[in-house]
């Protein structure tokens, strides 16, 4: 019995070993991670010198991305850019000085191929007022090339390096204080391309997280400086995408075809809070994880560290808004991590209905633009500010604070929340308008001969300009009686807290 035995193990073993032998003649499917083999990294990624003459290096700003190298031997690539510390926009009517690479935030796309050998330029711009240096994550060697470019304001650095590794990866400032450099912008994306190239697709975006410090409250109007204490204890007034909030929303939404292949290149510069990056209405057919070269298939939401970064490719079934988020919600709709890429093209009723409806889930992203309220900042910083500017500005500010409630006209929802269209509440004494909205409203109202009791939480997040233009908007519109709120009744009405003040839900 036990020869026996024995021979039957030895002939399932051999069945065992023919059947592995079976898988791995079998062909690898690109991106599975158990079967796929070694790409052999650094060790297989030095295919030679340099061939033929050298290539500069096509940097573009966001959220645009160079087109593929295109090439089938490594290069010899010049990559030239400058560090800009310069004033913009971090929201409507805010400004802020940001550090940057090549002028813009996050810095320019780099692309280059593995096996290249990259000559790296960096000028720091006589005018600025801080050293520099870059420390690229697709770098071999100390630093990531930030101990061979510190260089100072009116100077510039020359090292040289072998991109080893393909993949997508972060670059920064890495200049003490390091997290100050990231946290004004200074950060970017390289990729370095495997040597067949990235699988074709019909669009690319660049689009790259960042957390922002200012002394100032979300969205406080006026220039904006940087915050130290709120950097160290991790708790940013802005996270943002592409360093400005609305610089993928409205107008500058980025754009694609139903039936197009689009790519992200998605990176978190931090300096201190990981992404978990959404597309709100799609599924991530691929998603090259960490930026690596191998990819999962039908992912919702990724992870993406401070300093890392991701590639992830969907088809567009549908037109429509699809939203781009930090799923960690509250970074999106109250400090700002929110974009927008539009598709267009032909419905299709089998896939989607299409019932839902955008501005109630976008908010006051999905104006077309909201440039209103950045004209009325401006004008009520120099004092010119009007009626009629303060009314298109809460038009606007209306659309994301109040609509998905008590809808676009203000008809409310009957039974449950009351109207604001010809309102007798409002018309009985108008300055409840700001009340409600800074402090909101709990127990029992009559409205136009109806009665209702709901609980309308505080939107004390609001700025008092904010809350004077929604409420100019309101008493202007739908046969209400008319006026205006200042910033300054605003402010007053933040200070004095009514009996039916709600604590929220």
């Amino acid at each position: 019995m036990k020869a026996v035995h024995s021979q039957s193990l030895v002939v399932a073993i051999a069945f065992a070993a023919l059947a592995l032998g079976g898988c791995r003649d079998k062909p690898v499917e690109a991106g599975k991670t158990e079967e796929a083999a070694d790409s052999g990294g650094s060790r297989k990624g030095d295919f030679g010198p340099p061939q033929g003459k050298p290539v500069d290096a096509v940097l573009t700003a966001p959220p645009n991305v160079p087109p593929p190298t295109g090439r089938t031997a490594p290069a010899k690539v010049i990559v030239k850019l400058d560090v800009i510390e310069k004033e913009m926009p971090i929201s409507e009517g805010v400004t802020y000085t940001f550090w940057t690479f090549g002028g813009t935030v996050p810095g320019s796309f780099i692309r280059v191929r593995q096996g290249d050998t990259v000559e790296f330029h960096l000028r720091n711009l006589p005018e600025s007022k801080m050293p520099h240096n870059i420390d690229l994550h697709g770098v071999t060697g100390p630093g990531g090339g930030a101990a061979s470019s510190f260089t100072a304001p009116g100077h510039s650095s020359r090292f040289t390096f072998k991109a080893l590794n393909a993949g997508l990866y972060v670059y920064h400032c890495a200049t003490a204080p390091v997290g100050m450099h990231v946290a004004n912008g200074m950060y970017g994306l390289i990729l370095v391309e495997p040597p067949e190239g990235m699988p074709a697709v019909n669009r690319e975006y660049y689009v790259m997280q960042g957390d922002f410090y200012t002394t100032g409250k979300y969205r406080e109007k006026g220039h904006q400086p940087f915050d130290m204490e709120k950097a160290i204890i991790e708790q940013p007034t802005y996270v943002l995408f592409n360093g400005n909030e609305g610089a993928l929303t409205g107008d500058k939404a980025l754009k694609a075809n139903v039936g197009e292949t689009v790519r992200l290149y998605v990176g978190n510069g931090g300096p201190n809070l990981v992404s978990s990056f959404h597309v709100i209405g799609e599924i991530f057919d691929k998603v090259w994880f960490e930026g690596g070269t191998r990819f999962q298939e039908n992912v919702q939401t990724t992870l993406i560290p401070a300093g890392g970064a991701a590639m992830m490719d969907f088809h567009l079934e549908v037109p429509g808004s699809y939203v781009l988020v930090d799923h960690s919600i509250f970074r999106a709709f109250n400090k700002g991590a929110l974009a927008i890429l539009k598709a267009d093209g032909q419905e299709n009723k089998a896939i989607y209905s299409g019932k839902e409806v955008d501005y109630v889930y976008l908010g006051d992203r999905a104006a077309s633009n909201m440039q209103a309220v950045a004209t009325a900042a401006a004008s009520a910083k120099t004092g010119d500010l009007s009626v009629e500017q303060q009314i298109e500005a809460g038009k606007a500010l209306f659309a994301g604070t109040c609509s998905t409630c008590h809808q676009p006209e203000g008809q409310g929802m009957p039974g449950v929340f009351p109207p604001l269209a010809k309102s007798d509440y409002i018309a009985a004494d108008p300055k409840r308008v700001p009340s409600v909205i800074l402090h909101g409203l709990v127990g029992a109202v009559k409205v136009n001969g109806q009665d209702y009791n709901s609980n309308m939480p505080p939107m004390s997040q609001l700025t008092d300009d904010e809350v004077a233009n929604i409420s100019t908007y309101v008493l202007n519109s739908w046969g209400n009686p008319g006026g205006r709120v200042t910033s300054a009744e605003a402010a007053q009405v933040r200070q004095a807290k009514p009996a039916n003040a709600s604590e929220g839900h």
